[in-house]
């Protein structure tokens, strides 16, 4: 996956989280997208990066939505 898929692929989680989660705020589904990718940076194999990084937004989601 080069970054032009993967930066696509990311969109589409934050899409993809918007929906799930709709009574979380667009920019707050956007930002715990933006904080689950650092932790992923230094990965040789891009391929499952937004996976990961899917799964590490949908936490952070689940916490702010129990709130």
């Amino acid at each position: 996956m080069d970054r032009s898929d993967e930066e696509r692929a990311i969109g589409e989680v934050v899409d993809r989280l918007a929906k799930q989660f709709p009574r979380v705020p667009a920019e707050d589904v956007a930002l715990a997208v933006s904080q689950s990718r650092p932790e992923f940076d230094a990965v040789p194999i891009r391929d499952f990066v937004p996976l990961f990084v899917e799964r590490g937004a949908k936490a952070r989601l689940r916490e702010l939505a129990a709130s």
